[in-house]
């Protein structure tokens, strides 16, 4: 029980710390991108003027005719800009980084040995290059109103690309073996050969430049979250298992 306890304990308080200032990165870096976006967005979505009353059909009375698709159903609910919003990303963050830093205490105990903040940042750059690196590859960050292929699809290559990556990062870091390189790499490879899902063919009003910058800002906010995961959780679990 003291072993599961001294994981969630650390998990919690690095994950609550890790969130927090990460909220505070994403707020200078790639919120303020995101709203530029959602304004090309808003643009590209809005309805064409109602044209004139000259040009306009004649009117039928016909009181059982379909209602305009403007009040056929009502709009998705969204954070208001402000506090509401913060809090919701702030609360996002956390819960991600304490899910994360809970499998990262967890591979901590499993080591039966003290893990240092150095090993702690290893894993944690270990974690960005399977969550973020490997699959940004084929599938970037993606700011809205860009054209994206279907979701379902998304989701099952990020998956396998997530998989595959950490099982050869396994086998080439604890198997000290030919074949375990060759495999490793393989499996790292494999997705890529494959290919992610393509989006399909598009217009879209968001800038490249706009687009180029949130890649960049999101990479790096990735980076300092699992670097500073990393190490806030070996710290945390190190020190609560002693006690």
């Amino acid at each position: 029980m003291s072993v599961f306890r001294s994981i969630v304990f650390s998990a919690v308080l690095a994950g609550a710390i890790t969130g927090a200032a990460i909220t505070g990165a994403q707020m200078v870096g790639t919120i303020p991108l995101i709203q530029k976006s959602e304004v090309y967005e808003r643009k590209a979505e809005a309805p064409a003027p109602a044209p004139t009353a000259a040009a306009q059909p004649a009117q039928t009375h016909d009181h059982g005719a379909a209602a305009s698709p403007a009040h056929s159903h009502e709009a998705e609910w969204e954070p208001a800009e402000g506090l509401q919003r913060n809090a919701f990303t702030t609360g996002a963050n956390i819960l991600t980084a304490i899910g994360f830093a809970l499998l990262l205490a967890g591979i901590f105990a499993l080591r039966g040995r003290v893990v240092s903040w150095r090993e702690g940042l290893f894993w944690g750059l270990g974690g960005f290059v399977v969550f973020t690196a490997a699959p940004g590859l084929g599938l970037p960050p993606e700011l809205p109103g860009m054209p994206v292929a279907d979701l379902t699809l998304r989701q099952t290559w990020w998956i396998g690309t997530a998989c595959a990556t950490a099982a050869g990062l396994g086998l080439l870091v604890f198997r000290k073996a030919s074949w375990a390189a060759i495999l490793g790499l393989g499996l790292i490879v494999l997705p890529h050969l494959i290919g992610a899902p393509l989006a399909p063919a598009g217009h879209t009003d968001v800038p490249e430049a706009l687009s180029h910058s949130f890649v960049v800002a999101a990479v790096l906010t990735s980076l300092l979250f699992w670097a500073l995961l990393g190490v806030l959780t070996s710290i945390a679990f190190r020190r609560i298992s002693r006690t």
